[in-house]
């Protein structure tokens, strides 16, 4: 895709094709049917919505940590030996990657690397954790990506709790998000959790693209893995009840799997105000959202 425009593609969980600038670009890449290690873990509930020889040649592939759902090494090894994209992590993943003999670059918190002239990947914080066997529990960072492009950032929160919330605050500093790619699956584990200490969901997330000032936001991590409780189309009709709530429809949703959605050019969203979580949960506090609490 020449130029400044942009098409997104949701793959499935937090695997996201944008193409723009020329670019292919890849977001957690995997097509195994398990995501865990020997073949265990759970299995997709939902076929990738791109066939692997479908896709386009991959020119940048970001890994936002070393969990089996988002750093599948049988996936990275086919795309490396098919199409050599550069693949960026943070610290401590490369010693994993490179297990499957698959070249990466890893940077701290705030470290920077240029692709081409007017394109460069900035590696963010955010609120998560890794591991990857029990005896290397937070040995390698995990983290969020800013994809700086001449149209408007690219933003990729990777898989993340709110914490501070200020990474997002953080991730905002370094220009205007045109596209924001928020988690919004995998975050209850008991009865009316509406958030998990390791996975937003729809609430949080609301605040998260708030705080973004992002111009449009798409919904993923749900879905596609069997890994928490909440019913498989809870995160996204959760989602669109608390944008209702907000006044903003239509600034962050879902997208169907496979479907390429071209997104616009930046607009700004400023002004838009805080609806603080206390007051979005009383909105919310209806028949028909009480169900899927």
């Amino acid at each position: 895709m020449a130029g400044q425009e942009m098409i997104v593609t949701w793959v499935g969980h937090a695997t996201v094709l944008v193409q723009t600038q020329g670019l292919n670009i890849l977001t957690d890449p995997i097509w195994s049917h398990r995501a865990g290690p020997l073949g265990f873990g759970p299995g997709r509930v939902a076929a990738p919505g791109i066939a692997f020889d479908k896709l386009p040649k991959i020119d940048l592939i970001l890994v936002s940590h070393n969990h089996f759902d988002h750093m599948d090494l049988a996936t990275l090894k086919k795309l490396s030996d098919r199409d050599r994209p550069l693949i960026v992590s943070s610290l401590g993943n490369d010693g994993v990657i490179e297990q499957a003999g698959v070249p990466a670059r890893t940077l701290d918190w705030g470290g920077r690397l240029t692709v081409r002239p007017g394109v460069e990947v900035i590696v963010t914080r955010n609120h998560h954790w890794s591991t990857r066997w029990i005896s290397d529990r937070n040995r390698a960072l995990w983290s969020s990506f800013v994809v700086r492009l001449p149209g408007g950032n690219v933003f990729f929160a990777g898989d993340t709790g709110a914490g501070d919330l200020r990474w997002a605050d953080e991730a905002a500093s370094y220009g205007p998000v045109r596209l924001a790619l928020i988690p919004i699956g995998a975050f209850r584990f008991f009865e009316g959790q509406m958030s998990s200490a390791s996975h937003i969901g729809p609430v949080d997330a609301v605040e998260v693209v708030r705080r973004l000032g992002a111009s449009r936001s798409i919904g993923i991590h749900w879905g596609t893995f069997r890994l928490s409780s909440e019913g498989y189309f809870t995160p996204p009709r959760l989602l669109a009840a608390a944008m209702a709530c907000t006044g903003q429809r239509g600034r962050f949703d879902t997208v169907r799997l496979g479907e390429p959605t071209r997104i616009a050019s930046y607009a700004s969203p400023a002004g838009t105000p805080a609806m603080p979580r206390a007051a979005l949960l009383r909105c919310l506090d209806t028949p028909q959202a009480r169900v899927m609490r």
